[in-house]
């Protein structure tokens, strides 16, 4: 019998798309966009959030970039409400109290808006509000982590993008797009 072959889809998932194969709803998920049978993503990427996500076969691979062990670094840009003073910013970098227990420290900087695409449901907008981009790395991916942390310092996060998981950047994909490479060396 013949082994199939290792399969590595980086995929940037737009918004609104649920990071499983199937859904009893009826929501758009990823079988609406990856043509692959027998792979399955590495980690999560909420329903809400956007960006990189990589699918594959090689549970190898999927446990060296998903496993907490691993601490695989994870970069995504947050457009949060508000303007993040250095304090806040700082308790980012350090750590944040979710459930309990410290986060582990990130980096974490200012950035310019980044040239993004539109996105189907628009962020909220208050007049007498402003907003910032931040461009954040954790190394550990606890459920809606950089959303909590956001909240917790007083800057709630209005988009979130996730644009690397370790050496694979979503670089050249547009929402819905999907590239195929060679096995990343991590």
């Amino acid at each position: 019998m013949e082994k199939s072959r290792s399969r590595y889809i980086l995929f940037n998932k737009p918004f609104g798309v649920l990071p499983q194969f199937s859904d009893k709803l009826g929501r758009a998920t990823l079988k609406d966009f990856i043509p692959f049978p027998g792979i399955y993503p590495v980690g999560r990427l909420d329903f809400d959030s956007e960006g990189l996500l990589c699918l594959t076969n090689d549970a190898r691979l999927n446990h060296l970039l998903s496993s907490p062990e691993f601490k695989q670094p994870k970069t995504y840009w947050a457009q949060v409400e508000g303007i993040p003073d250095e304090k806040a910013l700082d308790r980012l970098r350090r750590d944040v109290v979710i459930k309990g227990q410290k986060t582990l420290p990130a980096k974490v900087k200012m950035i310019r808006e980044p040239p993004l695409w539109p996105r189907p449901k628009p962020i909220r907008f208050r007049k007498k509000i402003p907003t910032a981009w931040l461009e954040i790395t954790l190394r550990e991916g606890r459920n809606r982590q950089l959303r909590k942390m956001t909240a917790a310092v007083g800057c709630p996060c209005l988009r979130l993008i996730r644009i690397g998981i370790g050496p694979l950047k979503i670089e050249g994909l547009k929402p819905g797009e999907y590239r195929e490479v060679t096995k990343p060396a991590i």
